[in-house]
């Protein structure tokens, strides 16, 4: 669909792709978080798969659209999810299973897409997929879905606070260490800005994409 040469699917197609995989990022850890005796996310609204219940304004909003303005990968973040240790049954083990939550949605999420993918690729030749009003939608929202999901993950899963990754590592951790991962908690976003800036993020990311790419052709 194009409107004033603008191609409305190129745009709203990765935007709402984007609010899809951070509600359901979002909601798996309120979820799990209210599985294991902290109902704080539950009672904020936060299990539901409403991006508006999830939307952080400059992460979820500004920052994507930027993205897309300067030509670069779709990218975003939503709300995070309180949670009140206090109130799990086993803290350590259980703030553990409440950050992997996220990232392994993304996953499930990504295979969903793939799986949509191979269906569709494997049924209908290149050239009727892109003439197709219907399916060619489905098939770009799998696309990007697929691809965007895994990056969700990956990058969630780094063990750099506040990411889940580090949370997951001070969950197996000895106590003393995981105490002083605390400590560069406040650092955090510093610690975010060198880790993309430097390119380490690309070095880790690129290769998995080149072999998801592979998985859906």
């Amino acid at each position: 669909m194009n409107l004033g040469g603008i191609d409305l699917s190129a745009l709203l197609t990765p935007l709402a792709v984007l609010f899809v995989s951070l509600s359901v990022h979002e909601s798996a850890h309120a979820w799990t978080a209210d599985q294991l005796g902290d109902p704080t996310g539950r009672s904020l609204g936060r299990v539901s798969l409403n991006p508006v219940a999830h939307i952080d304004p400059m992460g979820t909003v500004v920052f994507p659209l930027l993205g897309m303005a300067i030509g670069g990968s779709i990218f975003g973040w939503a709300k995070p999810v309180p949670v009140n240790t206090a109130r799990l049954r086993n803290p350590r083990k259980d703030h553990l299973l409440i950050a992997a939550a996220g990232p392994v949605s993304n996953i499930v999420l990504a295979g969903v897409c793939l799986a949509g993918l191979k269906v569709i690729t494997l049924s209908m030749d290149p050239w009727a997929i892109q003439e197709h009003p219907l399916v060619y939608p489905v098939f770009l929202m799998c696309q990007t879905g697929l691809f965007l999901n895994v990056i969700l993950a990956v990058f969630n899963l780094l063990p750099v606070p506040p990411l889940d990754g580090s949370w997951i590592l001070a969950g197996v951790l000895p106590s003393n260490l995981a105490a002083a991962m605390d400590q560069i908690r406040p650092y955090s976003f510093i610690l975010l800005i060198a880790l993309l800036l430097s390119g380490v993020f690309g070095m880790i990311l690129n290769p998995i994409l080149r072999f998801v790419g592979r998985l859906a052709l």
